[in-house]
Order: C-alpha cells, then structure tokens, then sequence
C-alpha cells in the first residue's frame, strides 16, 4: 500500500480505554492502532492488524480530531507504527496539547515527537538504534525460559534512564509468572508489567 503519512494512516482500530500495561497503566489513553506489521510475532494478540491493505487509510486531521474528543493522551500502536512516518500526526496531536506516547518493537527507525516511547523488541526484528537510544521504557515479553536472556541483551543496548519491565505473554501466564516474580526479585533493575486490562476485562 502506499500511503502519504504526511497526510493519512492506514488504521485498523481507535478506541478510548485505559491503558493496562507498562509505566502508564491505570492512565485513560485514546489508542490509535495503526495497521502493518512485517515484524511476525507467533503470539501476537492482534495479528489482524498486519495486513495495511485491508484497513482503511484514514487523514490525519480526523485521526487527531477524534483524539482530541476523548483524551488528553493518545498511544500510537499496531501492527508496527513505525512502519509509517509519524512526523505528522505527532505534530498535529501536540498543536492541541496532547501527550504522545507509542508503543513500538523498534524495528524501524524513529519518526515523530514522543513524549513517551515504550519499547517492546522481538527476535524476529531487532530493534534500530534510534529507538535504542531513545526509549523511556523497555517491555521485555516473557514466553519461555531463553526470553530472560534475551531481555538482558536488550537492556544492554537501551539508553541508561529506560525503565525496565518483564511482561509474561498471556497464554503462558500461569507457567511464567512465578518464574518472573522470582526473577525481579533477584534482579531487582527489573519490574513486572501485568496485562491488567485482561485481568480486569477492559477492551
């Protein structure tokens, strides 16, 4: 698909909620999730974002529009966002005074202005240095026993001030959490995000 990102985004989802995992849980956020995504995570909840063709391209005027209807704190998603440059869409969320935070596995390079960028890395697409050297927040996902390594290997690469997490993946929650919980506490550089927003049935 080729899309002008100074002008629109393909889209697959907006929706006003509560954001549920990572530093900002509890916050109401507007999430704008984004569609495309070659990065190709087995477990990934929302694999029908990654196909841009079959969603809407939608102008960035509406985007922000919307936002600004709901929320004073918009988290950009996916799929993977920066897929697309968000130059754009971050200024015109800022002209009306919102906060921008994404969620992101980094495997592009860094457009936009954030507030607040959380990096989620994967196997399958490391992450670029700009996102490295940028990210808030790292958001390790747990899936089996080799993911604990792999976190650390990221946090090696992750600027110094980036606040660490480890997040079980949902459908291994009742075999990994107890080996998370363990693992925080004898690494306490670490904390846990929960996926509350699942706990507590919250779209």
């Amino acid at each position: 698909m080729k899309v002008d990102s100074s002008k629109a985004l393909p889209l697959m989802e907006a929706f006003y909620t509560i954001q549920g995992e990572g530093f900002y849980t509890g916050h109401a956020a507007y999430f704008i999730r984004l569609a495309g995504c070659d990065v190709g995570c087995h477990w990934c909840d929302v694999k029908e974002s990654w196909d841009e063709n079959i969603h809407p391209v939608v102008s960035i005027e509406q985007l922000v529009n919307q936002a600004k209807q709901n929320a004073n704190l918009v988290v950009v998603t996916g799929g993977e966002p920066l897929m697309w440059n968000l130059d754009t869409l971050t200024t015109a969320l800022k002209s009306k005074g919102i906060q921008t935070n994404i969620e992101t596995s980094g495997a592009y390079e860094l457009s936009g202005t954030w507030d607040w960028i959380c990096l989620s890395p994967k196997k399958t697409k490391l992450p670029t240095e700009s996102v490295y050297k940028m990210a808030h927040e790292l958001k390790c996902i747990i899936y089996n026993k080799h993911d604990f390594q792999f976190a650390e290997e990221q946090a090696a690469k992750v600027n110094a001030k980036a606040k660490l997490y480890l997040q079980v993946e949902w459908s291994k929650r009742h075999e990994m959490l107890p080996l998370v919980i363990e693992y925080v506490k004898n690494n306490p550089k670490w904390a846990i995000s929960t996926q509350t927003h699942k706990y507590m049935d919250i779209p």
